[in-house]
């Protein structure tokens, strides 16, 4: 069974401290600090496996870095058997170690899973930001894909991505980045575009609606199920197709810009948006 991994790297994070963020709520704080501490420990775990050469460390000495069993914000049996699997079958105790630590982490710390209306719904945060990417979201579940059929909340779990991606699209199909609660106020609020409640960020982005697709594709080919792809799934597929169509500009210039005051060059679109 291959298990993909997907990375996803936003180079205007680092070093970088938003101005007028707001405090996070608890149940934000709580991920936020998850992952806060998983990277920590990860990177003081990088040194000592670096050095472990010169310090006689083996497979017995690596420490532990994902988060404590009741911190976890969703416990999946098929991972936990996997990563049993996975770790046996490795000889070399530095990579078992690498993906025991690694393969669960999108669900230890980033995933906000619970029914709404009779329905799952997740929210899934993208690593040290408490927003949720349309693109990022589909890449840090996909790894457990496979798994659905042995794990059926695992599959609930996955089912609940897909309506949260739906309302992100309904809400505006041209922003990359949502917030759970539309009440709150993020760092780019100010940006020179048609920002609304709930929106992190809004920079178009055609990945950002190509990966919902390949997630709903892929959901219904390895469950069979079409539940989610309701009325308000099939609004979100004519707004992509719209928004696609738009954005060939063959008449104009379409509806949407995007201006940002910042010192990143590339953080903006040129020609006034």
């Amino acid at each position: 069974m291959v298990l993909p991994v997907s990375t996803n790297y936003k180079p205007q994070t680092t070093n970088h401290k938003p101005q007028n963020q707001q405090p996070l709520k608890p149940h934000c704080a709580h991920f936020y600090m998850n992952r806060r501490t998983f990277l920590h420990q990860s990177a003081l775990a990088s040194v000592a496996l670096s050095a472990g050469s010169a310090f006689g460390f083996s497979g017995r000495d690596l420490p532990t870095v994902r988060v404590a069993e009741n911190q976890r914000n969703f416990r999946s049996k098929a991972v936990e058997d996997t990563i049993r699997m996975v770790r046996g079958q490795i000889k070399n105790p530095e990579m078992g170690w690498l993906f025991e630590n690694c393969f669960p982490n999108t669900l230890d710390t980033t995933v906000d899973f619970s029914m709404v209306n009779g329905r799952p719904d997740t929210y899934v945060i993208t690593g040290d930001i408490d927003a949720m990417w349309l693109r990022d979201s589909t890449a840090q579940v996909w790894p457990y894909l496979p798994l659905m059929k042995q794990d059926e909340p695992l599959r609930q779990l996955i089912e609940g991505v897909i309506y949260r991606q739906t309302s992100n699209i309904r809400k505006d199909p041209y922003a990359n980045a949502f917030y759970k609660d539309d009440t709150k106020v993020g760092e780019w609020k100010d940006d020179i575009t048609d920002m609304k409640p709930g929106l992190h960020e809004r920079k178009w982005e055609i990945d950002s609606l190509c990966y919902p697709i390949r997630l709903a594709y892929a959901y219904w080919k390895r469950t069979g199920s079409v539940a989610p792809f309701d009325a308000d799934w099939q609004d979100a597929m004519r707004l992509v197709v719209q928004t696609f169509r738009e954005q060939q500009r063959k008449n104009g210039n379409g509806p949407y810009k995007f201006e940002r005051t910042t010192s990143w060059a590339t953080d903006g679109v040129p020609l006034s948006g």
